[in-house]
């Protein structure tokens, strides 16, 4: 029987997906199924995003577009960079993708080796260690603890540290505590990954989804001119996840290299996407003041339900849209307990598992959905467990 590739063998996909399944498959059973599983708000594109989309389909803007982006697109992204992060990138750093996962997978594949280490947060987003296996690296999981606020704390990464390292990956705020780390912590690290020689990798995807707290980023030291990559998109503040829209600004010397990864892998991103970035960037940004003032009630609202479960206990997140309460008191396994709620409950949730070994003990909840919809979700937690 002819095989497939080791690499093929090493890549793992995301339990998210897997529990959406499960729970579609309650529904159609006929079983009430509340969804807290995946990381998608539950608001619509706004309208005048949406409009120019259509508009650019209507004015037949859908043929090959270059490889790296709309121009104008880029330069919005410039703009962007240089207001929100303060430093603006040249022209050539922009590159568009089709959604952030892509930037990730293209700037790992031009940076890492098999057998260099990648050091990279624990519980984490999957497609890090994901690609990190396909490649054939170590991964170095920096453990994300409770005590510091799920922070990825530089002393654990320059303890970790060695002659192999070839990439540190940040995410903040952070998919799946809701952790935002601060300017110090950040600084750190990108002072850590100059001294030796190291690339960084930051994903910035919930940059805008902060709450009582600013966002940072380890870019700014470099201006991403010389071994820091910044990725960001437009599903999460923009409720476009179905758009797959993203960006990457990187170092000029690796530019060059993207540029032939994208013609190899996508040829482009569509152009009616793109069309609709550049409203989402240059027009009203009123539409994320409103979305962050609902998700905020939310996480209100959310923390002080777990709070209320015998065996739960939650730290309010400071950014994005997830909860991940300590569940050890109720001397569950993660998996265990996540299927206690999905079967027993009616309430779909991930293990903290889902995101690395370190997540044992713990739960996300995605609470980008409605207060009925908590306040509901709570109640079944509660009296699954009487």
């Amino acid at each position: 029987m002819i095989q497939l590739s080791e690499g093929a063998n090493r890549i793992y996909g995301e339990a998210a997906f897997e529990v959406l399944a499960k729970a579609q498959e309650l529904e159609k059973q006929g079983k009430s199924i509340l969804h807290f599983e995946i990381g998608e708000p539950d608001i619509e594109t706004p309208k005048n995003i949406a409009h120019v989309g259509i508009q650019a389909i209507q004015d037949k803007k859908t043929h090959y577009v270059p490889s790296i982006g709309i121009l104008k697109l880029r330069k919005a992204v410039q703009d962007e960079i240089e207001k929100t992060r303060g430093y603006r990138p040249d022209l050539e750093q922009v590159i568009i993708t089709p959604g952030l996962k892509p930037g990730i997978f293209f700037s790992m594949l031009a940076i890492v080796n098999p057998g260099d280490e990648v050091i990279y947060p624990d519980p984490g987003y999957p497609t890090y260690g994901s690609v990190t296996s396909l490649i054939g690296a170590k991964g170095v999981m920096i453990p994300l603890l409770e005590e510091n606020e799920f922070r990825m704390n530089p002393d654990d990464i320059k303890n970790k540290i060695t002659k192999k390292t070839k990439l540190i990956i940040v995410n903040s705020p952070q998919n799946p505590t809701g952790s935002v780390m601060t300017k110090s912590e950040i600084e750190a690290i990108a002072e850590l990954a100059e001294e030796h020689d190291i690339y960084v990798i930051s994903d910035e995807i919930y940059s805008k989804m902060t709450y009582e707290t600013c966002h940072y980023t380890p870019t700014a030291r470099d201006k991403a001119k010389e071994r820091t990559v910044l990725l960001d998109g437009f599903s999460k503040y923009y409720a476009m996840t179905g758009w797959r829209l993203g960006y990457m600004v990187v170092p000029p010397t690796m530019a060059g290299r993207l540029q032939d990864f994208l013609v190899s892998a996508i040829s482009c991103t569509a152009a009616f996407t793109q069309w609709a970035g550049i409203e989402a960037l240059t027009g009203s940004q009123s539409f994320i003041h409103d979305m962050m003032t609902r998700f905020k009630e939310r996480r209100d609202k959310i923390v002080e339900g777990l709070n209320s479960v015998p065996g739960f206990s939650c730290q309010a997140p400071k950014g994005a849209f997830y909860a991940f309460p300590n569940i050890k008191k109720t001397n569950m396994n993660s998996q265990d307990c996540a299927e206690h709620l999905l079967y027993k409950a009616g309430v779909a949730i991930l293990p903290g598992t889902a995101f690395g070994p370190y997540g044992e003990g713990y739960l996300r909840f995605s609470y980008a959905t409605t207060l009925e919809n908590i306040s509901a979700a709570i109640m079944r937690i509660q009296e699954s467990f009487e």
